[in-house]
């Protein structure tokens, strides 16, 4: 029993006499889906991400709020459908589940993650400032 191709390949991707080099493979995209409060997370710059990671680690859901207050300065999310006081409010929802939910570990496991995702977006996502040379100045 030979079976088909599977989803996202193509019939030619594995078999060298249909148009394909033999030493070709399969391109596979995968895309994160997000949910809301995921999605909320602002890209702040890193020095900010830094002290919100610092901030939910010792106080669970502290740099979270503080974070949604960046979303008030101009700081972007993965919501860009959404008003800003929408992404804020879901930004605090987040701070107050991990607060809420602290007493029993969960929140504060869920707020060092939450920080570490901020760090990610950040160092993902920022663009460093253009170096001057000693002769360009």
């Amino acid at each position: 029993m030979d079976p088909g191709p599977k989803d996202g390949e193509s019939a030619a991707g594995g078999e060298p006499g249909r148009g394909a080099a033999p030493s070709s493979g399969v391109v596979v995209q995968v895309r994160e889906k997000k949910g809301p409060l995921r999605a909320a997370i602002p890209y702040m710059p890193f020095p900010v991400a830094v002290i919100c990671l610092f901030l939910n680690t010792f106080v669970p859901g502290l740099g979270t709020f503080v974070s949604a207050f960046t979303v008030l300065c101009g700081a972007r999310t993965d919501l860009p459908d959404r008003h800003k006081c929408c992404v804020f409010w879901l930004n605090i929802a987040a701070a107050l589940i991990q607060i809420l939910t602290a007493i029993v570990m969960v929140g504060w496991i869920m707020s060092i993650f939450w920080g570490m995702d901020m760090v990610i977006l950040a160092s993902k996502y920022s663009t460093p400032a253009p170096q001057l040379l000693p002769y360009q100045l």
